[in-house]
């Protein structure tokens, strides 16, 4: 018998919980081929400074918490495995999987946690160690290729159409012109800011223009928008991604300072809602403000979407499974049969075929010059969206996962 590691990695999501329930439970169900289930805190950076807990510790009632628990319960990491594998970093870890009697690694997150997958993967494969290797994907950016959507979107998307629609509704209570521009995470992909369409509930409601990265973003295009907006609708709401861009590539949100980069070289975006914002108070004199989403949009559990956390769970078992017969180096897909009815199945995809590539919302789906979505992407995201799990209250505040602190 061997034994099962599972860590998290990157930024979380409402439901990255829930695929650590599903490898957790799976681990639990299948005690003939798995000995002890272990969690990676702080995921492989964590795991590479010893630390780590056995998921036994885990009563049942935390255990079933986990499924409506935002954040990572285990704790993230940003680390990125050197690109050598005769880095001496390898050998180490693998001499930890063997004196921890590991046949089974899951990595839960997203583009570079698959990186992580593939490059473990490959050195196992080199070195003929049976250690079964598997990603668990989680993104709210939708961005991992190969997979029909990633668990963490659906309730991304959720919160944003639901904020994008209570926002509206606060802006529409004075008989002024107004802009409102809210500004929403997505880099090079403009699948979350797209789900702002989703709050719209007839002709001409808000928001009225809709930005995303995949288009290039012209600031005079924008102005003339919203003098054509004011037409027929006083208060406006726009919706932008934060990784709009010129036809140039430069980022609108540097037209007011320089970028930071993040620890693996990606420029911290942040901050083209308020220069918009400037842009259209100094050019059109009207009232404005900007309204940052930001990590409100990964978070929040109280707008989770249920299809959204049983599908992560679904997928965290899968793979558990998929790793028992025999699966190692490959990816947990989403594979959609049915849009009405949604019916959606797990698959496998080699994961060195999905780290370091980006899925973008296709320019079919983005119309009106740039500045709205199709009904095409509508109909994708919808199911994505459905229900609401119960969560267990007590004092009219959630009840969540909490783990203890390390001594």
């Amino acid at each position: 018998m061997k034994n099962l590691i599972v860590g998290q990695s990157g930024g979380p999501t409402a439901v990255i919980n829930s695929s650590l329930y599903g490898v957790i439970r799976e681990g639990f169900n299948r005690s003939e081929e798995i000995e002890h289930v272990y969690g990676m805190i702080n995921g492989i950076q964590g795991f590479l400074d010893g630390r780590f807990m056995d998921m036994k510790e885990l009563d049942n009632d935390t255990l079933e918490a986990l499924r409506t628990t935002p954040g990572a319960y285990l704790g993230s990491c940003r680390f990125k495995l050197p690109d050598d594998l005769n880095d001496a970093i390898y050998p180490l870890l693998f001499q930890k999987f063997e004196e921890m009697n590991i046949g089974y690694f899951f990595y839960i997150g997203g583009n570079d946690s698959m990186d992580t997958v593939s490059k473990l993967s490959r050195y196992a494969a080199a070195h003929n160690i049976d250690v079964r290797i598997m990603g668990i994907p989680k993104t709210i950016d939708n961005d991992l290729i190969l997979t029909d959507h990633t668990p963490g979107f659906g309730s991304a998307a959720k919160y944003v159409a639901a904020s994008v629609c209570e926002i509206g509704l606060d802006a529409s209570v004075y008989n002024t012109k107004s802009v409102t521009i809210i500004e929403i995470m997505g880099r090079h992909a403009g699948w979350l800011t797209a789900a702002s369409v989703l709050a719209r509930k007839f002709e001409q409601d808000n928001p009225v223009l809709i930005y995303l990265p995949e288009a290039d973003f012209d600031q005079e295009s924008f102005l003339a928008s919203l003098e054509e907006c004011f037409k027929t609708k006083n208060n406006l709401i726009v919706c932008v991604s934060e990784g709009i861009h010129d036809k140039d590539g430069t980022f609108i949100c540097e037209y007011a300072a320089s970028a930071g980069v993040d620890a693996f070289g990606h420029k911290m975006l942040t901050g083209c809602g308020k220069y918009l914002e400037n842009l259209v108070r100094d050019r059109l004199g009207v009232k404005v403000r900007s309204v940052e989403l930001n990590v409100n949009q990964r978070c929040s559990a109280f707008l989770q979407s249920e299809t959204d956390a049983l599908e992560a769970a679904q997928a965290g078992a899968f793979g558990v499974t998929s790793a028992i017969s025999g699966e190692t180096g490959k990816m947990v897909s989403f594979v959609r049969k049915s849009d009405k009815p949604y019916v959606m199945e797990c698959g496998l995809e080699d994961v060195n075929l999905i780290c370091n590539q980006e899925k973008t919302v296709p320019v079919e789906w983005i119309t009106k010059d740039g500045t709205d979505i199709a009904q095409a992407f509508i109909d994708y995201a919808l199911p994505l969206i459905q229900g609401s799990p119960k969560l267990p209250m007590k004092d009219g505040l959630a009840v969540y996962a909490y783990r203890k602190p390390e001594k």
